[in-house]
Order: structure tokens, then C-alpha cells, then sequence
């Protein structure tokens, strides 16, 4: 007569279940293989329970209850008295004991898991594709506004700082903020240059703060599927986007944008990296709940700090 089925939902048991582990002995598993399939019973007649329509005069919330803890009971009945045959199956495998294919009157008589045809115990793991995390990593910067990491584009990031630092040097005339600042705010918005918002026909638009096309603008545009954050949830809106003839008029504008607008007076002649990123963000330049925090880590970088140090 087999003992009664070990219940590893009770601490007792399970206690017992983990000093037969460590005496290694077969019981233990058989013990966890019956409890994972008494699980997945349960959780079958669960999913049976909630697809009928219950509307009985005496369902409340104390006979879901019961009614939960009779399925886990009945579920715990049938792993023990056989089941699917996924025990057996997993007992199988955790033992290492062979297996045969299912004979055709089994197969008549009903599908059991535990005649699944698996590879030998000692044969070698099968080969896992390489991961492409270049492709994969191209991918992510094109649909987000994350910059690339320093170790990505290094070179690429030093190029960039080298193109727009004389405009930023000249912005930063205009506004008091430091130059390299603007460059990094310019680096998470197009990363480092690479993800300029572009016109249909591929021209780029130089617009490296990603400024919208408000009603008072008169100039060119770009239209393109941008991300921003409602409630804290990322959402793609279609928006017109400023468009420039060079980076130069770029920074030009930015710095008209937040010399004029009274809702940037804090960010004017900031000094601080944390301060300024934070300034911006408070006063809406972005909806990126993380945008602030985003801007100082890459003002205080390795590229930025080795282009400006100090």
C-alpha cells in the first residue's frame, strides 16, 4: 500500500519533504513530481471553474472558498492515484530511467505523459543559437530615446561632441547653461546624433532637441511616430517636429526656446548637472518619468567628462 501523498502547501510536510531530499532518497522524488502535477490540476480546474457562469443563490465568498480548497483536495487525489502521468513523467526524468514509446493500444486508451519519447540522460545539451545583441541592441535605441551606453559608441559619441561643440559653445553664450550640458541633453534625444528625427524621404532635420511644431511655427517640419509617457504609461503619438537647414540652427533655437519661454527661467545659467536635468523635466520639457535622471547620467559620463573635464 503506497504512503499517503506528501502535501508541501502544509510547513509540516514540508519539512519532511526536505529531509528526504537531502538523505537523497526516491521518495522525495516522487513526492515533488506528484505536488507539481497536483498543481497544475489545480490550476486546471480553476481555470474550468471560472469559465461557468456561477449565479447560484448560495455562491458567496465563503463557498469559493471551499469550493477552492475541495479542487486543491481532488486535484491532490488524482496526482496521487496517477493523474495525467506528468509525475511519472518528471519522476522519469529526475531519475534518469529509460523510456519507451507509447505502444498503439496505450495510445487508444488515452494519451499518458509519462510514454513522451526524451533524450537519453547522458546525451549532450542541444546547441543554442547566438544571440545577435548588436542587432538587438540597434533595435531598442531606434524605438526609445535611451541613449547608447558609453562602451557602444565611444567613437561615434567623441565625432558628435566634436561636430556641435562649437554651436553648444555659442548657445551657451546665449543662455549661461554649460555647454556640454546641452550636448548631452542632444545626446539623449537623438543618441549621440545617430536617431535624428528624419522627413520622408530620409532628409535629416537636424533637430537635435526634438522640439515639437507648435501653432507659431512658420518653417519646415517632419511628421514621425513619437513616445511619450501618459500616466506613466509609454504611448506612440504621430507629431510635426521642427525642422533645420544645420545643427547650428538647432542649438540657435533651443536656446530662444529656453530664454523666452518663463517656464524655463530656472533652467537659465544652471550650474549643476543634477539640478539642471531636473529643472528641465519639472518644467516639462519631456514626459519621460525618468528623463531627468536619464540627462545627468550622461552629463556626468566618461565622454562628456573626458571632453570637458573638470
Amino acid at each position: 500500500m503506497d504512503a499517503m501523498p506528501i502535501n508541501t502547501l502544509d510547513p509540516n510536510a514540508m519539512a519532511d519533504l526536505k529531509r528526504l531530499a537531502k538523505d537523497n532518497n526516491p521518495e522525495a522524488i516522487k513526492a515533488a513530481a506528484q505536488q507539481f502535477e497536483a498543481l497544475f490540476l489545480s490550476m486546471v480546474l480553476k481555470s474550468m471553474r471560472s469559465s461557468v457562469q456561477m449565479s447560484g443563490l448560495m455562491d458567496n465568498d465563503q463557498s469559493k472558498l471551499y469550493q477552492g480548497l475541495l479542487d486543491q483536495q481532488l486535484a491532490a487525489n488524482m496526482a496521487a492515484s496517477g493523474g495525467t502521468g506528468l509525475a511519472k513523467a518528471l519522476i522519469r526524468q529526475m531519475g534518469g530511467e529509460a523510456q519507451t514509446a507509447p505502444t498503439p493500444e496505450q495510445i487508444l486508451n488515452g494519451f499518458d505523459m509519462a510514454t513522451v519519447i526524451r533524450r537519453p540522460a547522458g546525451a549532450s545539451p542541444m546547441p543554442i543559437p547566438p544571440v545577435d545583441t548588436s542587432a538587438r541592441s540597434a533595435a531598442i535605441r531606434q524605438s526609445t530615446t535611451i541613449a547608447p551606453t558609453p562602451a557602444e559608441i565611444s567613437s561615434d559619441a567623441e565625432a558628435f561632441v566634436r561636430e556641435v561643440l562649437p554651436h553648444a559653445q555659442a548657445a551657451s553664450r546665449a543662455t549661461g547653461i554649460p555647454a556640454h550640458f546641452m550636448i548631452a541633453q542632444a545626446a539623449l534625444e537623438t543618441g549621440w546624433g545617430k536617431y535624428q528625427l528624419k522627413a520622408a524621404n530620409g532628409a535629416p532635420s537636424h533637430n537635435l532637441f526634438n522640439i515639437k511644431a507648435g501653432s507659431s511655427w512658420n518653417g519646415p517640419t517632419v511628421s514621425v511616430g513619437a513616445t511619450e509617457y501618459v500616466d506613466g504609461r509609454a504611448v506612440t503619438e504621430q507629431s510635426r517636429f521642427r525642422a533645420y537647414n544645420s545643427y547650428a540652427d538647432s542649438f540657435r533655437d533651443y536656446a530662444r526656446l529656453i530664454s523666452d519661454n518663463p517656464r524655463y527661467a530656472q533652467v537659465l545659467g544652471q550650474q549643476d548637472p543634477a539640478a539642471f536635468a531636473q529643472q528641465l523635466q519639472d518644467a516639462g520639457y519631456a514626459t519621460d518619468p525618468r528623463y531627468a535622471e536619464k540627462l545627468t547620467r550622461i552629463i556626468n559620463g566618461a565622454t562628456l567628462k573626458g571632453a570637458f573635464p573638470g
